[in-house]
């Protein structure tokens, strides 16, 4: 019906234009009727005048209608063939045009195109199908309803187009419509489509330049400076600084970048973004090259680098401020990495190596001054961990809270449940008479007494939807971060005091470095030193992962302060429960990939599943040729993973890519929405995945 309409006015145009045509070669005999009109005025004035005019009017008419008579067919002669001749001008143009254009059918057959489309396209100019041109454009991708268009972008020998078709009716071509039988049996217009290609090859090529000669920002630093120096002589420090320097600026001249060195052991780069493809595909050779430096026999005394690099900038301020972040972020993660910030998007490479203990106290010493004057600015302080907190948590927290009543302030611990990981020293606390009933709160109390004036200390973890009450930091203004984690895109931000050293072994080994420069003669309680102690010896696996010089010398303190290892060994066995549960793991150990072992842990009847996760995945690093071991258990809806290795795998990289983290050999993640064996394999899948990039050995 709506074709027919529209069939009708285009009819109904053709003879409006037809009849003014008409009415315009007639207009001289029309004239007549005027001039007859004149005489008959002429009469009343007159009569030789009348019949002057008449006679000169009938003269006018007779010669007006004679012309018209004999030039009629001639001047409608020449209309049509100018007519004919301006659509075959038409055509050519259409033939002859720059843009390349055609029309097919509504199933993508090409019906019809020009010279130039046919020059892009390779083919005749009609009897194939669109997507023998373009694969990824199919039928049912085509406009369907009348002047409808829809555009993609493709590329075609080097040339990138973008394609614009645009569907429409075309009943004036009905009859040759029928002959290629496009009409139905009904005789209905079908409808066709029309093609145009627009050359965007010089757009993109130039949005590409401009793209690839963006400035990056970047900062290198090298992480251990003073503590390698300090183990050589003269004549090697020379040599290796030497060394050191020739290749960081051998790499930088391969990526044609400029270099300032700021400081002794830091610098800055500038380079064109063309070159950041080769860097990631690589993965920062850089970082494996300075590692590779060493004047000693010793693996600790190598000297590793971290790189922070800012892509993608508004501005070079932003560049710069962006690599600034991504350096900060490098080296809470424990330095010999690099890591890319572009944007709110996070790239992390490299962290093969094991985080260098420092040799000083400085910066303890600093930090414990730091944190003081913190306290002592504030009536109201609140301490909180991760959530399921296990000892190391519960300790470090249980330290705070000894330093916060040294300094005479009110502090609460927020716990909301009370799992088997911390049960065995939390219930020595609980109606204990030489500490306040409210010493722990629950996390709706915690908000209930929270104000912003308030000071919140965030032990053993750097993120906050990770921590016992995520609310709480909208609620204090004030925060501070203990934390021995590498840190991640999400950790907690605007901090007052952030001090997160990965080399670290446990959080409570911070904190009672931290007691001893508080000040003041402070004291623990014995109570509380067999707190720290057990938060040490689980972070450490009975002080055989993780531990320094310093691990030790915190342990010694703790040991002076009152802590007793039988009483905090004997609060920690297993009861019959979990060792069944630990034996039912490893007997259903699966080995993927040769090197790495999968346990899943079953839950039901354990108090904390996730710790026997943790001591399982521990265990399984005592068999011989296991790189390294991932412990899966349910609990409470989740999936929670541990992940343990010795030093061949850097487990927190494996876990971050399953939105988890951690340390090179001690990591987690916990996965919602998924059971257990679709955990494993996913699991599965990132080490393959890993393996195939060369990430894994």
């Amino acid at each position: 019906m709506e074709t027919e309409k529209k069939s009708t006015k285009e009819v109904q145009t053709k003879a409006r234009a037809k009849a003014k045509l008409s009415t315009y070669l007639r207009l001289p005999i029309y004239l007549t009727v005027f001039w007859l009109a004149m005489a008959g005025v002429l009469a009343s004035v007159s009569s030789r005048a009348a019949w002057i005019v008449l006679g000169a009017s009938f003269a006018y008419f007779i010669t007006t209608f004679i012309i018209y008579l004999v030039r009629q067919h001639y001047v409608m002669k020449d209309y049509v063939e100018f007519a004919m001749d301006y659509s075959q001008v038409q055509r050519n143009l259409i033939k002859e045009l720059a843009i390349p254009y055609g029309v097919m059918d509504s199933d993508g057959m090409m019906l019809w195109c020009n010279d130039e489309f046919a020059k892009v396209s390779g083919r005749e100019k009609s009897g194939f199908y669109i997507r023998d041109m373009f694969p990824n454009i199919k039928a049912f991708a085509l406009p369907k309803h009348d002047m409808e268009d829809r555009t993609y972008k493709t590329e075609i020998n080097g040339h990138y187009y973008d394609v614009l078709f645009r569907m429409m009716e075309t009943p004036e071509f009905d009859e040759e419509l029928k002959a290629l039988r496009l009409n139905d049996k009904k005789g209905k217009t079908q409808k066709v489509v029309a093609i145009y290609l627009y050359d965007t090859t010089e757009l993109v090529n130039l949005k590409q330049e401009n793209f690839d000669r963006r400035m990056v920002m970047g900062l290198l630093y090298i992480d251990n400076y003073e503590e390698v120096l300090e183990s050589l002589d003269e004549v090697k420090r020379s040599l290796i600084l030497a060394l050191v320097d020739r290749k960081i600026n051998k790499y930088m001249q391969d990526i044609d970048a400029v270099i300032k060195k700021l400081e002794k052991d830091k610098y800055l780069f500038v380079f064109q973004n063309r070159y950041m493809s080769d860097l990631s595909a690589n993965r920062f050779s850089l970082l494996e090259d300075v590692r590779s430096v060493n004047m000693t026999t010793s693996a600790e005394a190598s000297i590793t680098i971290s790189m922070g690099i800012g892509v993608n900038a508004d501005s070079y301020i932003g560049g710069y401020e962006a690599a600034r972040a991504a350096i900060d972020l490098a080296l809470g993660r424990g330095g010999d990495q690099a890591v890319v910030k572009d944007g709110d998007n996070i790239t992390y490479y490299g962290g093969k190596s094991e985080s260098v203990e420092k040799n000083t106290r400085v910066k303890a010493r600093v930090k414990a001054g730091a944190l003081r004057e913190c306290i002592e600015g504030h009536e109201q302080v609140f301490i909180m961990g991760h959530s399921n907190g296990d000892a190391d948590c519960f300790g470090a927290a249980v330290g705070i809270y000894a330093v916060c009543r040294h300094l005479n302030k009110k502090a609460y611990i927020i716990v909301n449940e009370i799992g088997s990981g911390i049960q065995p020293v939390i219930s020595r606390f609980l109606n204990n008479t030489d500490y306040p009933d409210d010493m722990f709160v629950s996390n709706m109390r915690a908000q209930d007494l929270a104000q912003p004036s308030a000071l919140l200390i965030v032990v053993d973890v750097n993120r906050p939807a990770y921590t016992e009450c995520p609310e709480l930091f909208d609620l204090i203004d004030h925060v501070i971060v203990l934390d021995h984690h590498r840190m991640a895109g999400d950790s907690i931000a605007n901090a007052e005091l952030s001090y997160v050293e990965p080399y670290v072994s446990s959080a409570c080994e911070l904190v009672a470095e931290i007691i001893q420069y508080i000040g003041d003669n402070m004291r623990l309680r014995p109570i509380e030193a067999d707190a720290m102690y057990a938060g040490v010896m689980v972070d450490t696996n009975n002080f055989l992962a993780k531990t320094g010089v310093r691990t030790f010398e915190a342990a010694a303190f703790l040991r002076r302060s009152g802590a007793d290892i039988t009483r905090v060994r004997k609060a920690f066995r297993s009861d019959m429960m979990e060792y069944r549960a630990k034996a039912r793991a490893v007997a259903g150990l699966e080995m993927w990939l040769d090197s790495y072992a999968m346990v899943e842990i079953e839950a039901d009847g354990l108090d904390s599943p996730t710790i026997i996760a943790a001591q399982v995945a521990n265990d399984l690093l005592e068999i011989v040729g296991v790189k390294a071991s991932f412990a899966f258990t349910e609990y409470r809806d989740k999936i929670f993973i541990s992940a343990r290795s010795i030093d061949e795998v850097n487990v927190q990289v494996i876990m971050e890519k399953v939105g988890g983290g951690g340390h090179m050999t001690v990591a987690g993640a916990q996965m919602t929405g998924v059971t257990v064996a679709e955990a494993m394999k996913k699991m599965k899948s990132v080490l393959n995945a890993m393996k195939q990039e060369g990430e894994l050995s």
